[in-house]
């Protein structure tokens, strides 16, 4: 199975990532979910689904899964962790539900409860879970998480820690996930603290400083919506480049140094002008270091 090796040092990897898909925006083939399991196992959980069917399809094509896309979406996909109800956040799950196997969806109880109340219902599709309108179907299951507690994946050997996250008008969420002595850390859309009028981030970042000053947090994966030029106003509760960086000086302060630390740099928005400001702006303002990556969809990453 061919993968990107991203790890910076000689240590084994611990996590495998594949990307199914990989923009904001309005390509309905490519939007955001992240497949993780540690390395050498095939017990996958997906962060975000915006796109099923087409990334897993990417990735067969490209051998990073040498078995059938029904045999990843059914057996290696043990659940799924939802950071927002936003619909391209969550479009394949809905889409593809009628072909899933039971699992788990896990999320904060405000994004579970948008999940139950406007998509999993009769009259806009049909109830695959186990919860809300009647009849249940019970595919999956609804697993709410306290912010701050770390909880077992079931069917996986992976543990997961939720941190809200202000995304404008509603909660998003950021997952830490742990693999033995061993984190990747995944955001939701956000936008930056001075910009939302949060602490969300600063707690964040005090929370996962001491994994970086360790070399423990293998990766941290995070949108940047929009270049430099988008007004502050219209960010809509997310990160430019600018802002980005001011986030990452933040944890910089607090862990020591971040020289080195792998970002992953999601849910970039189209149109490609756009894209290629961002990644141009990110390469040409990053005073602390940071290995900048840009996941490609289809093709797996080792941290």
């Amino acid at each position: 199975m061919p993968a990107v090796s991203i790890a910076q040092t000689n240590a084994a990897p611990a996590f495998r990532v594949v990307p199914l898909g990989i923009l904001g925006g309005i390509d309905e083939s490519n939007l955001s979910a992240y497949m993780i399991a540690p390395a050498g196992s095939d017990n996958y959980i997906c962060m975000d689904a915006g796109t099923l069917h087409a990334g897993i399809e990417k990735a067969v094509a490209t051998k990073t899964f040498s078995v059938t896309g029904e045999q990843v979406l059914k057996q290696y996909i043990k659940g799924y962790f939802i950071s927002h109800a936003h619909l391209d956040h969550i479009s394949g799950l809905i889409i593809n539900s009628p072909e899933d196997s039971t699992k788990n969806i896990y999320g904060l109880k405000s994004t579970l409860e948008t999940i139950k109340t406007h998509y999993f219902t009769w009259e806009s599709w049909a109830n695959f879970a186990n919860e809300g309108e009647e009849p249940r179907l019970k595919k999956y299951h609804y697993k709410a998480l306290e912010p701050g507690s770390e909880a077992a994946v079931d069917n996986t050997t992976m543990q997961v820690q939720a941190f809200p996250l202000s995304h404008s008008n509603l909660t998003s969420t950021a997952f830490l996930v742990r693999s033995n002595d061993s984190y990747i850390l995944y955001l939701g859309d956000t936008g930056a603290d001075e910009i939302e009028k949060s602490y969300n981030l600063q707690k964040l970042w005090e929370a996962v400083a001491p994994l970086v000053k360790a070399k423990k947090l293998k990766a941290i994966m995070i949108e940047v919506s929009f270049p430099n030029g988008q007004p502050d106003k219209t960010l809509f509760g997310h990160l430019t480049p600018k802002w980005l960086m001011a986030e990452m000086a933040v944890l910089k302060n607090l862990a020591g140094s971040v020289k080195g630390l792998n970002l992953v740099v999601t849910h970039l928005k189209p149109p490609v002008q756009n894209i290629i400001k961002i990644k141009n702006q990110l390469k040409a303002d990053n005073p602390l270091g940071l290995n900048l990556i840009y996941p490609q969809q289809g093709i797996a990453m080792v941290f």
